[in-house]
């Protein structure tokens, strides 16, 4: 790697979303698996299954859009 590159902040932001997204979604897939005894009222919409995966998607794409690489400027 050569000293003085950029690595840019969306990089970052990318990784971000991309742990949350994972973390969401895995918890979404737990309580999915095992159901809590007091649901709340859209349970069954599981939204953290679906915003967790909408995160760790979106958190890929910026990572392989903004990935440093060579040759690029």
């Amino acid at each position: 790697m050569k000293t003085g590159g950029v690595i840019s902040i969306w990089l970052f932001i990318g990784i971000s979303l991309l742990v949350n997204g994972l973390l969401i979604f895995g918890a979404g897939c737990f309580e999915y698996f095992h159901p809590p005894a007091e649901r709340v009222v859209l349970y069954d919409v599981h939204a953290n299954i679906w915003w967790g995966a909408l995160l760790a998607a979106l958190g890929a794409g910026y990572c392989i859009y903004f990935a440093p690489r060579k040759g690029r400027d």
